[in-house]
């Protein structure tokens, strides 16, 4: 009986062996699966992809033929920016010397035209030609001295706008010829993937394509941007200046319309006499007066 109690616990036990050692390999894998990492974390862990870079230059000299009137617009976009930042300066325009000084002429007991006509010789600008014009006109009806005045300004007005109307040119016509560029691109990449056969890869061919075409939209759009804000910039600073030139010559009219009829200025001669040393001290014994 013994014997049966004891060869029984030798069959339990080595059962129990055996069936620990077939389930030691399943919690294994168990485990191992559970430990083993996410796809968020594979993803998490992998290096970012390599985006190539965009050769720009590369891409713009492939752009085509229509690329070279764009460049060119580029230049005269730069070169007229740069001649406007220097012409439209104000002692180009409204000298402050030149309102200064005439107006402590004006403000002197005896306005003298001759001594106002001078100081315009000596600040030449837009300002001093339209004052000169009206100058000109001292003795005449109070209607010939206020056209000759608009005559003048219209006159300044258009050679300060003269250049400004190239920029606004190239704002509207450099993206038309990058659009067209791009079209014509377009029609080549379209053209060329239709005849290419059957085992080539017509949609990579077909995308290199387009974004090749796309660059002359891109360069114009780039030119004409930057055109368009100066354009604008340069109409509002002579704006602003032509105001300025107006109120000077609008507050220098009441004294030239007291000369009505009473007196006339040569320009050859004003032309050939010396420039006053001040005029903060004008010349009395010179200015004519008024008859009674």
């Amino acid at each position: 009986m013994r014997t049966l109690y004891l060869l029984a616990l030798l069959v339990t036990i080595t059962l129990g062996s055996i069936a620990s050692a077939q389930e030691s390999p399943s919690e294994d894998r168990a485990n191992a699966v559970l430990g083993a990492p996410t796809d968020a974390e594979l993803a998490e862990a992998a290096p970012p992809p390599q985006v190539p870079s965009m050769p720009i230059l590369d891409l713009l000299m492939r752009g085509g033929a229509l690329m070279i009137p764009i460049a060119l617009m580029s230049l005269v976009v730069v070169a007229v920016a740069i001649e406007r930042m220097l012409a439209l300066r104000d002692s180009r325009v409204v000298p402050e010397g030149l309102v200064r000084e005439l107006g402590r002429l004006a403000e002197s007991s005896v306005f003298d035209p001759r001594q106002a006509y001078q100081l315009c010789q000596r600040y030449p600008s837009s300002a001093a030609r339209v004052i000169r014009a009206m100058l000109l006109k001292v003795g005449r009806p109070h209607a010939e001295v206020e056209s000759a005045v608009e005559n003048a300004c219209q006159a300044e007005t258009d050679a300060l706008y003269s250049p400004v109307r190239t920029l606004n040119l190239a704002a509207n016509v450099t993206p038309l010829i990058g659009l067209l560029g791009t079209v014509w691109g377009m029609i080549q990449s379209f053209f060329v993937t239709s005849h290419l056969p059957d085992s080539a890869n017509k949609g990579e061919a077909l995308a290199q394509g387009i974004y090749i075409a796309l660059v002359t939209t891109f360069a114009g759009l780039v030119v004409a941007i930057p055109a368009a804000i100066l354009a604008h910039y340069f109409e509002g600073r002579i704006l602003r200046q032509l105001r300025e030139v107006e109120n000077l010559a609008a507050s220098l009219l009441p004294q030239v319309e007291r000369y009505e009829g009473k007196l006339r200025l040569d320009k050859t001669r004003l032309e050939s006499e010396p420039a006053p040393a001040t005029a903060a001290t004008p010349q009395r014994s010179t200015a004519p007066r008024p008859a009674t």
